[in-house]
């Protein structure tokens, strides 16, 4: 009897051991789950694109739709070279101060985005006024891309073909790179990001795992934008309330999952 019970446990975690792990394409656990969902304002419901429209703008621009429970920017790829811009998007009806920004997003090879806060619109485009949380395709944007040109522009002579630190995924844009060691899912599968905003401390993480921290506004974060790409930016990450932005980077992007909570 003894020798049967054991085979019955060993049988049973067995075939604990061997269920199948969640399709990348199924809404990822967040790391507040367990917090009152009421405490969240969702900011895509998954079927219409109530709520978003173009920065400086009345309607979405064409191209973002809301297809298979996503906010999806329907375009094909185009070069960094020949970026233009010009279709980035709000969430219009209403401004935020200090939050936790949550969302779920994918791109494809060589693809590009970002994730504004505290926008103001009136200016030639978002990021003159807002900071970033980069989206990209960190391994193999230089592999479709040119951005010689552009880095040699920014100063960045040494080894300009390459993607730097400031430029890769969950970083704050030009300001503050993210943690090497960050865990990124592969192209084409879905990762989490959120942005924790106070005055005291801003917060980017990357598939549960935070990836960089710093103070707002303090004599470092002066020093940093006083002397790279923000530099004659004279407006750039001033202002303590604003909208909630998605970038058009000439490449596709789809979104879910979409909310956020005050603080």
């Amino acid at each position: 009897m003894k020798n049967s019970f054991f085979i019955l446990i060993f049988i049973a975690v067995l075939l604990m051991s061997c269920q199948q792990k969640p399709k990348n394409d199924e809404p990822i656990k967040a790391e507040n789950q367990t917090e009152e969902t009421a405490e969240w304002i969702s900011l895509f419901d998954g079927t219409s694109t109530t709520g978003w429209r173009a920065y400086n703008g009345d309607s979405l621009p064409p191209g973002w739709i809301a297809k298979n429970g996503e906010l999806t920017f329907d375009t094909e790829l185009g070069l960094e070279q020949n970026y233009t811009g010009g279709k980035d998007i709000i969430y219009g009806l209403e401004e935020f101060d200090n939050f936790e920004l949550y969302l779920e997003w994918k791109l494809p090879a060589g693809g590009n985005s970002g994730i504004f806060y505290h926008l103001k619109e009136g200016y030639n485009a978002p990021p003159e006024v807002s900071p970033e949380y980069q989206l990209i395709d960190d391994l193999g944007y230089t592999k479709i891309h040119d951005i010689t040109d552009y880095n040699k522009s920014l100063g960045y002579t040494e080894n300009p073909s390459e993607l730097k630190p400031l430029q890769q995924t969950a970083s704050d844009y030009a300001m503050h790179p993210a943690n090497a060691n960050k865990i990124l899912n592969p192209i084409g599968e879905w990762n989490s990001s959120k942005i924790v905003f106070t005055p005291e401390r801003v917060e980017h993480w990357l598939n549960g795992k935070m990836v960089l921290s710093f103070e707002p506004w303090s004599e470092e974060w002066h020093k940093k934008k006083n002397s790279d790409k923000w530099k004659n930016s004279a407006d750039y990450g001033k202002f303590k309330k604003g909208y909630i932005g998605l970038q058009d980077h000439a490449s596709p992007i789809w979104f879910r999952n979409i909310k956020i909570k005050k603080l």
